[in-house]
């Protein structure tokens, strides 16, 4: 039993909160994204958030220190747009095994500073794995829905470059997350099945789905249960939702995976619903007392923010979930499915 299982089964596991929300409120600038490395570099450039491992390091230092502060215990690498695919918006395709690397290295760091002065509370870092910006089970183009922008060897070929760094750098675990097709989801799963095959090692997977809109389904159409069907067969360390809706909105679809799954359950909603601007409103006290709900109606076993969310939410989380018992559930046997 790796050391996350045996502290999930002992109490219900704080995630932390948005990367994003909290690298805004530096106001990085163009300059500050490149660095002095990347000065000359032919495309733009801000908005990479991944690049600033690499040319901000001490950013995601600092982050990642503020929610193990305030009682996270996992924080997720700076990497949700860390494959070829994502990283050819900048032409950076050829730094994705870096840029990896270096994110899961920094956040080891950070965590190993605070087992260290808490070997009571032992910190994780998850290998953040996003949906890439293309979809594998939906045409982009209307007027001809046979096209695909990406195959399903593509994404299994570009995640498995991402999850061997992340494994390099030292994640305790991978976080497939923000799935909003299926098919691409499995692309990453079969690729981390594929690197524990080949590398002999056995490494905790967390995935987490999004439900877009009020309709109570994936954007690929699938309702939460079925989602959940569609990947069980996979020995997952937890299965849950997050981003898309406040916690409020995210409670009746975990109540519909949570007595139907085994695996352990994770949420990490954002901070309410975007205003006009864009912009998260609902304060920490807010999405407490939300998630407190599940936690009475014992759905979860692993709990954070998405968008909009601070340490000041997380902080407010954590201190409700030391109160609950972690939900029941199995810990998977490894399964041969290659």
């Amino acid at each position: 039993m790796s050391n996350i299982q045996q502290a999930l089964k002992e109490r219900i596991l704080v995630l932390d909160g948005a990367m994003g929300t909290m690298l805004q409120a530096y106001k990085f600038t163009e300059e500050d994204f490149r660095g002095e490395r990347f000065k000359d570099y032919p495309t733009p450039l801000q908005g990479n958030n991944d690049l600033l491992s690499i040319t901000q390091p001490e950013a995601i230092k600092t982050i990642h220190g503020k929610y193990f502060e305030v009682g996270a215990d996992i924080v997720e690498t700076n990497t949700f747009s860390g494959t070829t695919i994502a990283m050819a918006d900048y032409q950076m395709e050829d730094l994705v095994y870096e840029l990896n690397f270096q994110s899961a290295k920094i956040a080891k760091e950070v965590a190993d500073e605070f087992t260290a002065k808490e070997p009571h509370k032992p910190r994780f870092v998850a290998g953040s794995i996003g949906p890439t910006n293309r979809t594998a089970s939906m045409s982009p183009d209307v007027n001809d829905p046979g096209y695909r922008a990406v195959t399903f060897d593509e994404l299994r070929i570009a995640y498995k470059q991402q999850i061997e760094a992340l494994v390099d750098g030292g994640v305790d675990l991978l976080l497939v997350e923000t799935v909003f097709d299926t098919l691409n989801a499995k692309a990453a799963l079969f690729a981390i099945e594929e690197v524990k095959d080949e590398r002999g090692i056995d490494i905790p997977t967390m995935l987490s789905g999004t439900i877009t809109d009020a309709s109570g389904r994936t954007l690929s159409g699938q309702t939460a249960e079925a989602f959940l069907i569609s990947v069980s067969h996979i020995p997952l360390l937890s299965v849950g939702f997050n981003c898309a809706l406040g916690a409020n909105l995210l409670q009746p679809h975990l109540e519909a995976i949570a007595n139907k799954t085994d695996f352990a359950i994770s949420a990490h909603p954002n901070a309410g619903l975007p205003n006009a601007f864009g912009e998260y409103d609902e304060t920490p006290e807010e999405m407490g007392e939300q998630i407190e709900e599940y936690l009475k109606k014992n759905l979860i076993n692993i709990i954070g923010g998405c968008c909009g969310t601070s340490p000041e939410h997380i902080g407010v989380i954590a201190n409700i979930a030391a109160k609950y018992k972690p939900r029941e559930f199995v810990i998977p046997a490894e399964a041969g499915i290659l």
